[in-house]
């Protein structure tokens, strides 16, 4: 689908997931200069991101300003500054994915309307899920352009990115490589599935999933292959979706290395034998861009098979 606003623009759709809340902020920064050609002026501060517990939170701010004889709103074109970080945006809304660039989501954000020679201030939230360091980092520059009637750029500023050290430094940064493939792996073992008081069965079965690196992603989802009748009942704790052959892992976005373990409960119908039902497995696959499959250094590892039994008494 796609929306168009009032002044013809288009922008391609493809809805952001809700926003987090805003994490700890970045030092304000010099305001990167403005390039325009037309009705818009826009101004962007330097995004300072701050180790926390999980990773780097900051945010930055721009400012757009209407030079033109008409209320409009704006739309912001950017690229994240590392991929799968883009948290949020003050005031505006909605944001729209616009696909890849360099393994960065491409990102438009709708503004609000701006009255002739006012401006608007706009604050963006960005959260890197990567190890914090004990050297600051920088991440490749990128711009955020006020897109015009024509969906070319009517104005841009250049975003920079500094990461700061664990030790408060923001001095002699290294560059920042994100990992462009994932690094999954999947582990489980064999399940029985007991007969419950109405016939039918369900079984318990731990399974653990580990995030390897800090290549770009909103989650992990694992796709279920199972025997005849075995469906995915449920999964604890169930704050993620699942399905009859699938399921989203719990909890929030992995941190490089960590490692998590729930429980995936399957469950058959009244009438099935006891016995071995046959083998099943779960794939676990890294979730980011909608336009592509996210690729793993050794999807060998991604999968996990493993046992189903029926309990025959």
């Amino acid at each position: 689908m796609s929306i168009t606003t009032s002044t013809g623009r288009r922008v391609a759709a493809g809805l952001l997931g809700s926003a987090l809340a805003l994490l700890a902020a970045g030092a304000p920064a010099a305001a990167a200069p403005a390039e325009a050609d037309g009705p818009w002026s826009i101004t962007a501060e330097r995004l300072v991101l701050n180790p926390t517990t999980k990773g780097y939170a900051g945010t930055f701010a721009v400012t757009v300003t209407n030079n033109g004889t008409t209320a409009d709103y704006p739309s912001l074109d950017f690229v994240e500054p590392v991929g799968a970080s883009f948290d949020s945006v003050t005031p505006g809304g909605p944001c729209l994915y616009q696909g890849l660039s360099a393994n960065r989501m491409r990102i438009e954000c709708v503004g609000e309307t701006i009255e002739p020679g006012a401006s608007q201030t706009y604050t963006f939230g960005f959260h890197a899920w990567t190890t914090p360091r004990k050297y600051a980092m920088t991440a490749a520059d990128s711009q955020i352009s006020v897109l015009g009637d024509t969906g070319e750029p009517a104005a841009s500023a250049t975003i920079s990115t500094v990461f700061r050290s664990t030790t408060g430094s923001l001095k002699k940064p290294q560059p920042y490589v994100q990992a462009t493939k994932s690094d999954i792996r999947a582990t489980t073992g064999a399940v029985t599935l007991h007969r419950l008081a109405d016939g039918s069965l369900e079984g318990r079965m731990p399974l653990t999933v580990r995030y390897g690196n800090d290549a770009p992603s909103y989650g992990v989802n694992v796709s279920a292959t199972l025997p005849a009748g075995v469906v995915v009942n449920h999964i604890e704790p169930q704050d993620m979706p699942s399905w009859d052959l699938g399921f989203s892992v719990p909890g929030e976005r992995f941190m490089p290395g960590e490692e998590r373990t729930f429980d995936v409960i399957l469950s058959a119908p009244a009438g099935t034998p006891g016995g071995v039902l046959g083998t099943g497995s779960y794939t676990a696959m890294s979730s980011f861009c909608y336009c592509e499959d996210v690729q793993d250094v050794d999807p060998a590892d991604n999968t996990a098979s493993f046992t189903v039994t029926a309990d025959a008494s």
